[in-house]
């Protein structure tokens, strides 16, 4: 089904396909990576979706979504593992404590982990 006059899209080399007598513009997405994205890249995934509209489709038209979760996720844990060794030595939590008394340890570690990942999805995730 062929007009007298080009579309800009036809100008700009884009190509129709027919499907029950509607042209369909022939449109693909980038290819994207394959990255297993975990935890913090998943947070970060839902909440752009949510709050960030404008830039989770951007990435995604872009292809770049996967690999910006995947840097998120890398980035949220080696700021954890950094922290976490920190917010120990500050709080005095250290092996004597563990040998010590155990279930005292195992409650500060966990606290620890718990403020860690607060500072975590504030400066990194929920960004």
């Amino acid at each position: 089904m062929k007009t007298n006059f080009d579309s800009l899209y036809e100008t700009f080399g884009g190509t129709y396909r027919e499907e029950n007598g509607h042209l369909i513009p022939n449109v693909t997405l980038p290819e994207q990576t394959d990255y297993q994205i975990g935890k913090y890249g998943r947070m970060h995934l839902d909440y752009i979706k949510q709050h960030r509209r404008g830039r989770y489709i951007t990435l995604l038209t872009e292809g770049k979504l996967n690999t910006r979760l995947h840097e998120i996720d890398l980035e949220a844990n080696e700021m954890l593992e950094t922290i976490i060794p920190r917010l120990a030595i500050e709080r005095g939590i250290d092996e004597n404590l563990k040998a010590r008394d155990m279930l005292r340890w195992v409650v500060e570690m966990n606290n620890i982990k718990v403020s860690a990942e607060e500072i975590v999805l504030r400066e990194v995730v929920l960004v």
